[in-house]
């Protein structure tokens, strides 16, 4: 790699101000309405909507440093990726914060968490999931293949899809999704395929990194925990053939699991 001269260093420095000078607000403004907010004050859940949206936007501002390291030194900028990570991760707790992390669930049993958040637009859920989708995306490109970072990213982008399932009202949506008529009803559609890929993907995800790292059992239990949720939802849309495909596949991994679990205590 060519030395990178103090010059360009100089002129790398002063380019970057303005995003660190983003940051910075931003964060400041973020422990500010921490300071300022209490459990079961009014607005609780949707000033914690506020600053995911907040930290999505510091996530973007960290991996444009990135962008113009490569762009001026020709050189990835990991410090900036690393926080852009550390980031995501917190605009995702925000969000599990005001609809829970569980993913596999009825439906019902969300519905005491959308009621306080009853007020906030199905077209803005989408737009927010849309962008928390898009800048992991990103992230990860950032990354590359080869990054120690790449089996960390199942967690989060399973964490990504487990909020973006919570943060819909399936009984709400439901309606929507069968009614062409409805005003919502295409966002509704198009949210609803991106959470059965997002369940999908993680299913896939946390399978291949037991089968391919880790061997955790944990780690498959959580696939099929992904692959029950999806079985929820085809059920929720009248769509039996599917439900009964993965619930086949669900057992076929349980199995796979319970037999590995066996082997393992047997060796």
């Amino acid at each position: 790699m060519a030395k990178i001269s103090e010059e360009t260093r100089l002129h790398f420095s002063e380019a970057i101000q303005p995003y660190k000078d983003k940051i910075t607000k931003t964060l400041e403004k973020e422990k500010t309405m921490l300071n300022g907010m209490h459990k079961g004050d009014i607005d609780f859940e949707n000033k914690k909507i506020l600053l995911c949206e907040d930290m999505i936007y510091v996530a973007s501002l960290y991996m444009a440093q990135n962008s113009l390291s490569l762009k001026v030194m020709d050189v990835k900028n990991n410090d900036a990726l690393n926080e852009a990570r550390k980031v995501l991760y917190k605009a995702i707790i925000y969000l599990e914060e005001v609809v829970s992390n569980v993913i596999d669930c009825p439906f019902t049993d969300l519905s005491d968490f959308h009621e306080a958040i009853k007020n906030v637009a199905i077209s803005r859920r989408y737009m927010i999931i849309r962008k928390l989708g898009l800048a992991i995306n990103m992230l990860k490109d950032s990354f590359g293949d080869n990054s120690k970072w790449k089996w960390s990213f199942v967690e989060l982008e399973g964490r990504f899809a487990t909020v973006a399932k919570n943060f819909i009202n399936m009984k709400e949506a439901l309606k929507d999704y069968f009614d062409p008529r409805s005003q919502d009803y295409e966002t509704t559609v198009l949210y609803i395929r991106l959470i059965q890929k997002l369940l999908n993907d993680s299913a896939t995800a946390y399978r291949d990194k037991y089968e391919l790292s880790t061997r955790r059992i944990d780690d498959m239990r959580n696939g099929i925990k992904y692959l029950l949720a999806l079985r929820k939802l085809y059920v929720a849309l009248g769509n039996s053939q599917q439900a009964e495909e993965i619930k086949k596949k669900a057992v076929v991994w349980k199995d796979k699991m319970d037999a590995d679990a066996k082997a393992g205590t047997n060796n």
